[in-house]
């Protein structure tokens, strides 16, 4: 799957999350259906989404639904290899790593503000939010994750499939290159001489 499709995909699922999310389970399931048969699909599970290789569904949390991924012993590890561009990323790296890799002991299926600082500063991620309830606001709002209880916040659909698909994505090729793109730093053209030249002859 190219860059281009995976974020075709996620921008699908956010439109039919935020379409779905205001009507109760039965107009869903119309709509649901309404779809499947207009656009000629196979019978699926209503949270059933295509992966690059098969279909899965993608629930944090349930065993049975989560791609085969590797074991990293730590979120420091994990980040590194999933290497995120912001903080709303790392917000999703941080509450799929608890719901889905972390010790038994410290897995959990919400995230706070103190998940936020404690795993953060663990995978040495920078800029460090100085506003930790903030950072996970922001990545609710980028259709990340979504609010459980005051404070706490859970993986969503998409959040899942960012982590589990799409990171890490492509590096920004641009990143280190001046405006002209050449990649070349522009130099400093020596200072002129001339006017103290002439001061001085005047003298």
């Amino acid at each position: 799957m190219t860059g281009s499709e995976s974020d075709s995909e996620l921008q699908a699922i956010q439109a039919v999350i935020a379409a779905l999310t205001p009507l109760n389970n039965d107009a869903r399931s119309r709509v649901i259906d309404y779809v499947f048969k207009r656009l000629n699909l196979s019978t699926t599970p209503a949270n059933a989404v295509i992966s690059p290789t098969q279909i899965v569904t993608p629930v944090p949390g349930d065993s049975q639904s989560r791609p085969a991924l590797p074991r990293y012993h730590d979120i420091h590890s994990f980040t590194q290899a999933k290497q995120p561009k912001s903080a709303n990323e790392m917000a999703a790296i941080v509450a799929f790593y608890l719901s889905e890799l972390a010790p038994t002991e410290e897995r959990k299926n919400t995230i706070n503000a103190t998940d936020i600082q404690k795993y953060f500063k663990q995978a040495r991620f920078r800029p460090f939010p100085r506003v930790h309830g903030q950072t996970l606001g922001n990545a609710a709002t980028a259709g990340y994750l979504d609010s459980a209880s005051r404070g706490e916040y859970k993986l969503n659909p998409v959040g899942y499939n960012l982590v589990a698909y799409t990171l890490p994505g492509k590096p920004d090729v641009t990143a280190g290159r001046n405006k002209r793109g050449d990649g070349k730093k522009k130099q400093k053209k020596p200072a002129r001489t001339g006017a103290a030249t002439k001061k001085d002859s005047k003298r």
